[in-house]
């Protein structure tokens, strides 16, 4: 387990949400002992109770009875899901019980697998029998919306970010620093290495920049597709240009040290690490698909380009290099975007407002 979008969402809405009307509970179900669950560590730190649910294998259906016997004895009035698993395994575990069920999709593979398909389609299958689903962007709504009995329970609330937390944040990584000093223009990404990023997308367009661009490109983040593109920047004979950082917990400094933030993403829901990116004011490039559209205007907020465009994007980087007025009008618009629309404050409100409609009085909520 890690901290990618899907886990600062969580600590985002806990952070802000109101301890005097809202009581939260941050639950993870680890089911490999050999994994850390950094989740619980982080909401700790925030003073949020937790609790970890031992149900190991890739199918293990005690989390359930586990997870009911939880319920009761805390009173929990709302379970939070997130993710088909847990949303399989909260509507089992709630039924015969007072506890009101909600979910929160994040979006959905568009290149899986066989297996992968069938869970996510027995996902949506499943949401008509939960008490409110809040897809975080208006595709992810649209898409739901035409599931039958979904209409009464969908409700849209937007996607948000700690603004506070990237405004405030100084440090920049040492090894980012030295690249400045060198002259270097500094491409950055934050996220999982997995396929649906695309992270080969941008590889191939690093590549296809001219000799007389000084550039370096750091990717901060783990995922099965790592050793490949490493693989791919030796074959396209940029690997001394391009450093794979890993997962690391100061990610913000290394955020803070990037000229251009790009995400050449196949499938998002609202890009988390894209609205990040945009409050600390850093020049955006980003697929033109559903989510990433949702933040950013052409030439105005950002760049768009097609899905699994190398060309297309490789001019993209091009134009944001050598045209700094426009680059900066970027940063400065993708932030006032972000900070007007999709602050994690913002998102916490109207969840609140949510639960405590659902439930009729303060809650406990277990996310």
């Amino acid at each position: 387990m890690g901290l990618y979008g899907l886990e600062r969402w969580i600590l985002a809405l806990v952070r802000y949400l109101s301890r005097r009307k809202v009581r939260s509970i941050v639950s993870v179900i680890k089911d490999d002992p050999g994994l850390e669950a950094p989740l619980i560590t982080e909401a700790e730190k925030l003073g949020i109770d937790t609790h970890t649910f031992q149900a190991y294998g890739r199918v293990n259906f005690s989390a359930v009875g586990q997870l009911r016997q939880y319920i009761r004895r805390r009173n929990v009035q709302i379970l939070h899901t997130h993710g088909y698993k847990q949303d399989t395994i909260g509507l089992l575990a709630t039924l015969g019980t007072q506890c009101r069920l909600i979910s929160t999709p994040h979006g959905w593979s568009s290149d899986a697998g066989t297996t992968l398909t069938l869970y996510e389609g027995f996902n949506r299958a499943i949401f008509p029998f939960f008490d409110k689903v809040y897809p975080l962007s208006q595709d992810l709504y649209d898409e739901l919306s035409v599931i039958p009995l979904m209409q009464p329970r969908l409700e849209l609330i937007p996607n948000g970010v700690d603004t506070d937390e990237i405004l405030h944040h100084r440090p920049i990584a040492p090894e980012l620093v030295r690249w400045k000093e060198e002259g270097c223009f500094t491409i950055g990404f934050i996220g999982q290495l997995i396929r649906r990023k695309g992270m080969d997308v941008l590889l191939k367009a690093l590549a296809g920049l001219p000799d007389n661009f000084l550039w370096r490109a750091g990717l901060v983040g783990d995922g099965d597709q790592k050793t490949a593109l490493k693989a791919l920047a030796v074959e396209l004979g940029i690997a001394d240009r391009v450093l794979f950082f890993g997962f690391r917990d100061n990610r913000l400094d290394y955020l803070k040290g990037f000229d251009c933030f790009v995400l050449p993403s196949k499938v998002e829901g609202i890009p988390r690490c894209l609205m990040e990116a945009m409050t600390a004011g850093i020049p955006v490039a980003a697929s033109n698909i559903p989510g990433c559209a949702d933040l950013i205007i052409d030439g105005q907020t950002g760049r768009l380009f097609p899905a699994g465009d190398v060309p297309a994007l490789q001019q993209v980087l091009q134009d944001i290099m050598t045209d700094g007025r426009s680059a900066t009008k970027y940063g400065i618009r993708g932030r006032e975007l972000v900070l007007a629309k999709f602050s994690a404050r913002r998102m916490a409100k109207d969840y609140e407002r949510a639960y405590v409609s659902l439930a009729g009085r303060s809650s406990g909520i277990a996310i």
